[in-house]
Parts: structure tokens; sequence; C-alpha cells
């Protein structure tokens, strides 16, 4: 068994739970110099360089503790969640393993588990490792975290939303809470509440470039124009290189008509993002919308050079090469919208 902390160890805990890190290394070191065959300064030192990023440390240190203290759980999770960061995610499922079994009652370690399945994409594995965190701590932020994740992108937004509502009160800064549920009311197409998510995001002074896209995108949902384009500048002014939001507005300009405005803001993300197909694509039907054909084909042309794959974009330079009485070539890229299931109709 380790023997209760000393002097320096506690000093240690004390300066990580602050934030102070390098400062818990210098604590910690001094732990080990003053009883190197004691594992939980190794241990807690681990933890201080993962909280750091440095994983390659928090590792090693781990390594040690283990040697010399094999029932140390908290050294296997330390060492599982610095291998889940590094991308080893085999070794952090193992680690997960090895702590439970040491600690059943362990939440952290049935969450470093859940996370490293969760990246693998086995999601039914993460979800049994989430839901036992959560019975064996209620009030458990992080398990209700992973889970709600987990359903999200399984398509279950109902249990997602429920997550997310647990997590809300649980959390001392609930703001990130109300975040990950308005995206979920995003995608369950539940616009209003997702504006309400949103805007508590904001109150609560989350003031990022993405909460101002999302809540402008629903309100474009909405059609109210005015709110969206609020939205939209207050996200470019955070963030100038935020290419979402340059992207949502240009298509909100073009569904309203201003494609002068919209040429501009897919310029900026074309800025932003050179290998942008999309942004080509739209740009170019701005260009065709103002009856600017021969900037149309260079932008329609620009966007089948990166995505040969996308059928529409022959098909709009297709007619567009009609329009400039190219009809050869048009018909070459109507035929070729066919050949990639692109279907050709009247409003199309």
């Amino acid at each position: 068994m380790v023997r209760p902390p000393d002097e320096a160890t506690r000093q240690g805990d004390s300066l990580r739970h602050k934030g102070d890190f390098d400062g818990a290394i210098a604590a910690y070191t001094e732990a080990i110099r003053l009883n190197p065959q004691d594992a939980q300064p190794y241990s807690s030192r681990g933890r201080a360089y993962l909280q750091k990023g440095e994983l390659g440390k928090a590792i090693a240190d781990c390594n040690q503790a283990i040697q010399l203290d094999p029932m140390m759980a908290e050294a296997y999770c330390t060492r599982g969640r610095s291998h889940g960061k590094n991308g080893d995610l085999d070794k952090a499922i193992a680690d997960g393993t090895e702590a439970i079994r040491l600690d059943p009652q362990s939440v952290a370690a049935y969450f470093v588990r859940a996370i490293a399945y969760l990246m693998k994409d086995d999601f039914d594995r993460a979800a049994a490792d989430c839901t036992e965190a959560i019975r064996l701590d209620p009030k458990s932020p992080r398990a209700y975290w992973a889970r709600a994740q987990l359903h999200s992108r399984k398509g279950e937004f109902n249990e997602a939303i429920a997550d997310w509502t647990c997590l809300i009160p649980l959390e001392p800064e609930p703001a990130m809470a109300y975040w990950g549920r308005a995206a979920v009311y995003h995608k369950m197409g539940e616009f209003d509440r997702a504006i309400a998510d949103f805007t508590e995001c904001i109150r609560l002074d989350l003031r990022h470039a993405d909460v101002y896209c999302g809540r402008g995108f629903a309100y474009d949902k909405k059609s109210e124009f005015d709110k969206a384009m609020a939205d939209y500048a207050e996200a470019v002014r955070l963030d100038p290189q935020h290419d979402k939001s340059y992207y949502n507005r240009g298509l909100a300009y073009m569904k309203n008509g201003e494609y002068y405005k919209a040429i501009a803001d897919f310029t900026e993300v074309i800025r932003i993002n050179p290998h942008d197909a999309e942004a080509y694509y739209n740009r170019g039907c701005a260009y065709s919308k103002k009856g600017d054909h021969d900037n149309a084909v260079i932008d329609f042309t620009t966007a089948i050079q990166i995505d040969p794959s996308k059928g529409y974009a022959f098909y709009a330079r297709g007619w567009s090469y009609l329009q400039q009485s190219e009809k050869a070539r048009g018909d070459a890229d109507l035929a070729q919208a066919e050949k990639l299931g692109y279907t050709v109709t009247p409003d199309s």
C-alpha cells in the first residue's frame, strides 16, 4: 500500500489543483528525491505532466509508479488518459481495463476506457462504460458529457438531449453544456430551442464565433434574415478566419438575391481555404445569377478540378456554357452530370 503523501507531495497536489503545473512538478520531484521508492509522487507528477500536455513524461512517470506499486489503479488511469491523447487507443483501453480490475468503483477508469472506445467508434462499449460511470457517480459531469456526445454521433438525439440536460446543473460553468445541447437541437431541426440555448451560452459569456454562427444559422432557417446577418457579422468579428460563418452568410445573401455580397463572402472562404470546392461552386452560382457566365465557368471549373465527383458542378457549368452559346461544351457537361447521377430537371 502507498503511505500517506509527505509534505512535498501535499504541496504538489495543492499547486496542481490551482493549475500551477510547473510548481507542482517541482514539488513532486522533491518528494521523489526524499523517497524514491514511493510510487505516489511519481503518479501525481505524471498527472501534472498530463495536464501540462507533456504526454511522454506523464507515461514515463506512470511506468515508474506502476513498477513500484503494480496495484496503483490511479497510475493506470493517468497512463491510459495519456495514451488516449497520444492516439494509442488500444493501450488506453488496456490501462483502463486494468484500472477497473484493480478498483471496480473507479469512475475515472471507466471514463478513460469510454473515451478510448468512443474515439475508436466502438459506440456500444463506450456507452456501457459511460453508463457504469454514471451508476457509480450520478453526479459525474465527465460521464454525462461523453455519453451525450456518443448519443449525438449515433443519431440518438433525444437521449443526447437528456444527457446534456442532466449535465447543465452539474457544471459550475454550464455554457459549454448549453452549447452541446444547442447543437443537438440544431440537428433535430428544433431551431427555436437551439436559439434559446445559443443565447444562454452568450448570456453566460461564451462569446465564441461558433456560437454566433450556430445561432445565425438557426435564425436563417427560421427566415429571420436580419438576426442571422447580425450573428454572422459578430462571428467573423470575433474570428476573421471563421470560414463557416462567411460560407453560411454567403448562402443567406444568395437566397436574398444579394449576389455581390454573396460573392464577397465566398471569396473570403476561398482565401481561408483555397481547396473548398463548395465555395467555388457557390461563388460560381452567384456569378451565374448576375449573368457573369465567364467568371461562373472559371469557378465551376475549379470546383470540378478539386472534386470531379459532383454532378451538380458539371450541370451548372454546362448551363453556363449554354448561356454563352457553347453548345458542344454545354451538352458534354450535362451528359457528365447525368452520368454522375445528378438528375437534371427543369428547375435545377
